[in-house]
This record gives structure tokens, C-alpha cells and sequence, in this order.
């Protein structure tokens, strides 16, 4: 049992906001982006600076309380928040600064994509990394970070630079190529294990405005379009990104009334190469025929922000992920049959292009491994409604048993859900022995455990 007089001493000492069930802002600052998760901390603390961070993270350790770390708290089995345990809240640190001249951005711990865009864009630069303008930076880049800028930039681990982190004993260090480097091997795809990063610091890129959209097709030439964009874009150039997907068209403009409220499939684009060569860039795409087309030039955080509307907070969401290295035909085959299926319209399947700079990286520089794939596939059943959660949570399992046998094996931190740590050995290769080494070095008592788990263990297979 905490004592109360120690934790009426450890809230006298921070600058933030301690929250606790008494208080009436306790349901709200309990919640997470997926609805499905209901969590009750006995604790949430909402950190003003890197200080409350190194105090709750002692506080914690020393009443050995389980903690979660939560940043933009979009993580799909709800790994930013805990039952009976404590909640390190970062979502009020949200400064982002940029060096022009340096092309470089730094941003704190609690800031979204949409803020650390806002800064960069003001100043022509963009830094590779998700595709919802509400992701936590934090999380998106501990499990890797792709999105519009991978195929050219790379992943968003590619373009850090530097991390200060709240290690487990207290201590504030930094991590870089130069400081610290293990450590920063170790954030580089290994999630939350290591420590609370109060900041980043980004290596950015001249990107203003982009050339972006989306494409859509009738269900019926799924088949067709999939192979299509299997063939096509491993050999576009790499200022051509775009994702396929399997979605349900929303129901209101500027869709045509014809698509509203069916099943079909697309792709969204973005092309970051000269505007002059944009109609040349997309003319094999026109020439497939979409059936609903909504392409042109835009500002990069606009397109960011394209689906903020479409999924808001409180949806209900399960998700499955895997690494494809090779679409086939027989796996294009069980696409078809379960993206269908799709048992919503808000859910979906969407195939993330991670090759080009990317790819050129090698499997061992960083912690993220699978270097060698073309695609980050997610299928994700999301619905409005909580009594519809085991029809998604089915649709979703039932497809990627179906694809999975033709995947690389492993999958990206950030689309797995509760999966055993069988999984997570398969999602990290031969970097996961490091790992292990590191995280005993860092953190041996496994403070940091709420998160694709990396078990600080001899042997590193078991506990």
C-alpha cells in the first residue's frame, strides 16, 4: 500500500497535475484513443517538464507500482494506460522547435504528429513519419515510423537524431550516434522498454507541398487494381508512395452518391517529386480508370490530417499486422475473399510501403529489423459502436490467419496487439538477444513492461 503522506510529497514537488478516481477530471484523463480499452490507473500524472517525469518514474519504482507511459495514447491494445498503476502523462509536453539552417526539429515527448508538422512546415520541411495527424511522435517512432515520406526519407528512426530519455533508475541521459549508442540502437524499433523520452530530436526534409490524394476502385476490380499496384510501385520512383487498401466509402461528399456507403479499394498517394511532373507521375494510375479520383496539389500537413475526421478518439478498434516481402497471387487471392468482408466502413486492411531508403538500411543497424520487405500490412476492424467489438475482433483475426502464412513472419511493434512473446522474438530476429542485453543494462527489474515487452532474462527467451 503507497503511503499517503509520500504521495502528498511527491505532489507538492511537481509542477504538473496529479490525477487520481477522486478527482472529477479522472474519466476523461483515463481515456485512450481506442475505445475498446477501459483502464483504471490508480495514478495519472500529468508532467509540466522532463522533472515530473524523473520524479514519477522514481516514485514508482521505489512503491513498485505498474507503470505506463502514455504520449499520444493511439496505441491499439491500450499500452499508454494500466489497471491499478500509474500513468506517466506527456500529452501537455508539446513543444516543438526548428533549425532552419540545420534542418533539424526537436520536439517533446507529449507532442502529436500534427504539432511537430505544423513546426517543421512553417519552415519548408517535413519529417518522415505517420499517416494521422493525431499519433503521438513518441510511440510512432520507438516501434519504427512509416508513412508518406518513407519510400524517399526513410522510416522516422532513419531521421533520428538524438533522444533524452528518463532512464529507470532516475537518470536523465542522452542518446545518440555518439552518446550513449546502445541505448539509441534500442529506441530505434524497440518500443517503450528502455525509458520516458522527454524529447526528440529529428533530421528533417524540403518538403512543402506535396502532390496527394486518393484513388478509388469498385469492389469487383480488387483483383486487378491489387496486382496492379503489386507490379507497379516497387519500380516507381521513390518520390511515388501510396497505399493500397480495402475500406468502406464514407457517406457524405465529396464522394459521388453511386460509391457512398460501399465496399471498395484505392490507394493514397503522395509525390513529393517536381510539380511539373506530377501528370506524367500519376498518368499510369488515370489510365487503370479510377472510379473515384481526388488528386491535386496540397500542403503536407493537410494531407496528414486527411482521415483526423474519419477516426476520431472512442472508436473501437482491434488490430493485426504483419511484413510482406512478396504479394502473390494465391495471398492476393485471400485478400479478395476477406477484404469483401470488410464488416464496417470504418474498417480496413492497408498495405504501407516500408522499401526505397528505407530498405537501404541495414537489418542490424537498428533495433526494427525487417529492412528487406516491401509492405507494413494492417488489417483493422474499427466500428462505432461497442457491441460490435467481437464481430470486428473476428473479421480481423480470421483475415490475418488467412494472409499470414505469406508473410516475412514478424510484424511491426505497432500493429501488434496482445500476442505472446513468441511473437515479439519473431518480430525482432537476431536483434532480439541485443535487446534483451540492453534492456538488463538499462532496465533490470522491468519497470518499463507495459509495451511489446522486451524480458530483461538470461537467454532472453524467458522470465
Amino acid at each position: 500500500m503507497v503511503n499517503d503522506v509520500a504521495v502528498q510529497r511527491w505532489k507538492r514537488g511537481l509542477r504538473g497535475h496529479l490525477i487520481t478516481p477522486e478527482d472529477a477530471d479522472y474519466n476523461s484523463a483515463r481515456l485512450v484513443y481506442n475505445g475498446m480499452i477501459d483502464r483504471y490507473p490508480r495514478y495519472i500524472v500529468r508532467c509540466a517538464h522532463a522533472a515530473d517525469v524523473i520524479t514519477a518514474v522514481r516514485f514508482a519504482r521505489e512503491n513498485e507500482l505498474l507503470l505506463a507511459i502514455r504520449g499520444g495514447a493511439h496505441n491499439g491494445p491500450g499500452l499508454g494506460t494500466c489497471d491499478d498503476g500509474m500513468v506517466i502523462d506527456l500529452s501537455t509536453l508539446r513543444g516543438a522547435s526548428v533549425d532552419a539552417t540545420e534542418r533539424t526539429v526537436r520536439v517533446q515527448g507529449g507532442c502529436t504528429l500534427g504539432d511537430m508538422d505544423r513546426a517543421s512546415h512553417a519552415c519548408g520541411l517535413a519529417v518522415p513519419s505517420g499517416i494521422v495527424s493525431t499519433t503521438g511522435v513518441a510511440g510512432l517512432t520507438l516501434g519504427g515510423g512509416s508513412g508518406y515520406l518513407t519510400r524517399r526519407y526513410g522510416l522516422t528512426i532513419d531521421n533520428l537524431l538524438e533522444a533524452d530519455v528518463v532512464l529507470a533508475d532516475g537518470r536523465l541521459v542522452t542518446a545518440s550516434a555518439s552518446q550513449n549508442e546502445d541505448l539509441f540502437w534500442a529506441l530505434r524499433g524497440g518500443g517503450g522498454n528502455f525509458g520516458v523520452v522527454t524529447s526528440f530530436l529529428f533530421r528533417a526534409h524540403p518538403v512543402r507541398n506535396v502532390y496527394a490524394g486518393l484513388t478509388l476502385w469498385n469492389l469487383d476490380r480488387a483483383g486487378e487494381i491489387l496486382q496492379w499496384y503489386r507490379d507497379f510501385l516497387p519500380g516507381a520512383p521513390e518520390e511515388m508512395y501510396g497505399f493500397f487498401g480495402f475500406k468502406g466509402v464514407p457517406v457524405s461528399e465529396p464522394f459521388p452518391p453511386a460509391l457512398q456507403g460501399q465496399r471498395v479499394c484505392g490507394v493514397v498517394w503522395c509525390y513529393t517529386g517536381p510539380a511539373a511532373g506530377a501528370d506524367v507521375a500519376f498518368r499510369p494510375v488515370r489510365d487503370l480508370k479510377p472510379d473515384f479520383e481526388h488528386l491535386g496539389p496540397m500542403p503536407f500537413p493537410a494531407l496528414q490530417s486527411l482521415f483526423d475526421g474519419l477516426y476520431p478518439p472512442g472508436l473501437q478498434w482491434y488490430w493485426r499486422g504483419d511484413f510482406i516481402t512478396e504479394l502473390s497471387d494465391a495471398a492476393i487471392a485471400r485478400h479478395l475473399e476477406y477484404g469483401a468482408r470488410v464488416p464496417s466502413l470504418l474498417s480496413l486492411m492497408h498495405l504501407y510501403p516500408v522499401d526505397g531508403a528505407a530498405g537501404r538500411v541495414g537489418r542490424n543497424n537498428t533495433a526494427y529489423s525487417y529492412r528487406e520487405t516491401r509492405w507494413n500490412m494492417v488489417i483493422a476492424g474499427v466500428d462505432t459502436e461497442p457491441a460490435n467489438r467481437e464481430r470486428i475482433a473476428a473479421w480481423t483475426q480470421g483475415y490475418w490467419e488467412a494472409v499470414h502464412p505469406y508473410s516475412a513472419g514478424g510484424a511491426y511493434v505497432n500493429f501488434m496487439m496482445d500476442e505472446g512473446q513468441e511473437r515479439i522474438c519473431a518480430t525482432y530476429r537476431d536483434n532480439y538477444d541485443r535487446l534483451v542485453a540492453i534492456k538488463r543494462q538499462y532496465d533490470a527489474d522491468n519497470l518499463f513492461r507495459v509495451n511489446q515487452n522486451i524480458r530483461p532474462a538470461w537467454g532472453g527467451r524467458m522470465m
